[in-house]
């Protein structure tokens, strides 16, 4: 079954996979205050994104194996 949120964390993970994002921007992007609106959450919790620290940047977000996984599984290749 189809969780309400997958368009939008598949969304997610694809932006984030066309360039590695600042953690910052990231969050400034997909924040919301909806508390039934947890994309970002999702997509760290499902394991799609990691967040990696980079010297003098700060912090940026990729996506993982399992998040490369996901958008092939639904047609939208990395």
């Amino acid at each position: 079954m189809l969780d309400t949120s997958d368009p939008l964390v598949l969304d997610l993970v694809e932006w984030i996979a066309r360039e590695p994002r600042l953690y910052a921007d990231v969050i400034e992007s997909w924040r919301t205050s909806c508390p039934r609106l947890t994309i970002w959450e999702d997509a760290v919790d499902r394991g799609y994104v990691v967040r990696q620290p980079v010297a003098g940047t700060g912090v940026r977000v990729v996506i993982t194996e399992a998040g490369e996984t996901f958008l092939r599984a639904h047609g939208r290749v990395s």
